[in-house]
């Protein structure tokens, strides 16, 4: 069931005609106005969904999310604002609700306004047919250059009852979140306080949607958004504690699933790494080089040949604007020590090759300047990335 796994939620997915073909409208819906929380992208060049929904959940509470794909609705200007109010306000007519319990998200083509028609026509057609059935065309209808929804139900004990979370997300390319990913959305049964579902959100998807990049470049339009329906019956979470702990290590088990579905989904992907930088300063600057290493495009094509060239990822980690000293620094390929002190040592090219064609490619960095830690996902890059953004609009 996905996202309507939680009790207190349907959804229906539609065809609206956003999109040349397939389900691209979906209508999310809580019995009644709950608890809502979300975080949104750093990108100065914000959607109008995004700048909307912001103000939207001022209250921390919302009814329902109207996502559609095909559109952005993004460098629309004053017409794609009133576009996304009159899209709430249809919904809200539709739900019997206020326009302001209406979380908006769209995700696709940017610079191009949204047909109003058709998503008045995806709304009317959609609301009708919610249902708990639909969880998984839900996760069907938000996807764009997707080649597989993206979803997951994960369970826990909260409040004396037992609860569950259900998420669904879409993205594969534009991935290099500040915030979140492309869009993303979570449910949850459990009773809880818009204050503290909000902070529970911030910690889980900073160990999880924070910490991927496909491609380097964070979206217009990153959205995540949870709704608590309180369904499950449980002793609300109103402060820190045992409850609140559950919640949040749910939401961050939930999001950390959908974030590395994302990254083996990444455009043109076929390698799945993770970065892992240690003995740093600072968290702060073990996460920098982390994301720098990810994102350089020599990095990435040497993964997708399986080339154990690490010394680009000397060049990049040496790039990353953190003062270290580069004479103190190892690098391993899996357990391949390829890299002692800053230069290279011997090692088994065809162990270091093996390496890089593992399901999952560890990039091991050691600092030797502290003790903190950090860590990202990425993809490769290879020719399907080109292929699919080269002609995108096409």
């Amino acid at each position: 069931m996905s996202v309507t796994a939680p009790r207190g939620f349907r959804a229906a997915a539609v065809g609206a005609g956003i999109k040349k073909s397939g389900l691209d409208l979906v209508v999310l819906a809580a019995d009644a106005a709950c608890p809502a929380a979300a975080v949104f992208t750093t990108n100065l060049a914000q959607a109008a969904p995004v700048l909307v929904s912001r103000e939207h959940l001022a209250t921390g509470r919302a009814r329902a999310v109207v996502v559609n794909a095909g559109c952005a609705n993004a460098g629309t200007g004053p017409r794609g604002l009133a576009d996304t109010r009159a899209t709430a306000e249809h919904a809200a007519r539709a739900l019997g609700c206020a326009p302001q319990e209406i979380v908006v998200a769209s995700t696709g083509v940017i610079g191009v306004a949204l047909p109003m028609d058709k998503v008045r026509a995806g709304i009317d057609a959609a609301v009708p047919a919610l249902g708990r059935e639909h969880g998984l065309a839900a996760a069907s209808a938000i996807m764009t250059t997707d080649t597989r929804p993206k979803h997951v139900v994960v369970e826990f004990r909260c409040g004396g009852a037992q609860a569950s979370i259900g998420a669904m997300a879409k993205g594969a390319g534009m991935i290099a979140p500040n915030m979140a990913t492309m869009l993303a959305f979570f449910t949850t049964d459990a009773a809880v306080e818009p204050v503290l579902l909000r902070r529970a959100l911030v910690e889980a998807v900073g160990e999880s949607l924070n910490r991927i990049t496909v491609d380097g470049d964070t979206s217009t339009n990153d959205t995540a958004v949870v709704l608590a329906s309180g369904a499950a019956g449980n002793v609300p979470v109103s402060g820190p504690g045992a409850d609140y702990d559950a919640l949040r290590d749910a939401l961050t088990e939930a999001a950390r699933e959908l974030a590395e579905m994302i990254v083996r989904d990444g455009e043109g992907a076929s390698r799945f790494a993770e970065i892992r930088v240690e003995g740093a300063r600072t968290a702060a600057d073990a996460d920098r080089i982390a994301r720098v290493v990810a994102d350089s495009p020599l990095v990435k094509t040497a993964l997708h040949g399986g080339d154990p060239n690490w010394g680009r990822i000397l060049a990049a980690l040496g790039r990353a604007g953190v003062p270290l000293d580069i004479a103190r620094t190892d690098i391993f390929l899996g357990d391949v020590w390829v890299s002692s002190a800053g230069a290279a040592r011997e090692y088994d090219e065809a162990l270091a090759h093996q390496a890089l064609l593992q399901p999952t490619v560890r990039l091991r960095i050691r600092l030797g300047e502290g003790t903190a830690t950090g860590w990202i996902w990425t993809c490769d890059l290879s020719h399907g990335y080109v292929d699919i953004n080269a002609h995108y609009r096409s």
